[in-house]
């Protein structure tokens, strides 16, 4: 077995206290990562809102960190992320912010050390892109948004 891809994480003083974001079970594809709200957070319904988590990475080249909704939360509460899976990119250096929405139709509470969403480190490949005056044809062809089925 390889070893492990490492995530370095620096800590922000609003992140004091809090866990890193962690893998629940052995099996989990996903990392946990914690609300670093003062107290708690309330959404309204269809409210959005960027949350900050007190945790900034350096995420090895070659790689990105995928922020993805929890299932549990968009399930009980309607709370999801908006722009998933959002993506962390290994160039970046701010805090990690993960943008909540409440799809739900009363308002949730966030609190501060709630896993809010879960983080995934995944390869990136960068192509290259060439405009072509003609492109190969497939069997699909130009057809999408529903045209391979229910």
């Amino acid at each position: 077995m390889s070893a492990p891809i490492v995530v370095a994480v620096r800590r922000l003083a609003h992140g004091d206290g809090l866990p890193l974001p962690r893998f629940a079970t052995a099996g989990a594809a996903g990392a946990d990562v914690a609300a670093a709200v003062e107290s708690e957070t309330v959404l309204a319904p269809m409210e959005r809102r960027a949350v900050p988590t007190g945790l900034v990475l350096a995420v090895p080249p070659g790689y990105e960190v995928q922020v993805r909704p929890r299932s549990g939360l968009a399930l009980r509460q309607g709370l999801t992320v908006a722009n998933a899976p959002g993506t962390v990119d290994s160039d970046y250096r701010g805090e990690l912010m993960v943008v909540l929405v409440n799809l739900g139709d009363r308002p949730c509470v966030v609190r501060r050390g709630e896993r809010i969403a879960q983080l995934v480190v995944a390869p990136v490949v960068q192509a290259a892109f060439e405009e072509r005056a003609d492109l190969p044809p497939s069997a699909r062809g130009a057809g999408g948004f529903g045209s391979t089925g229910a």
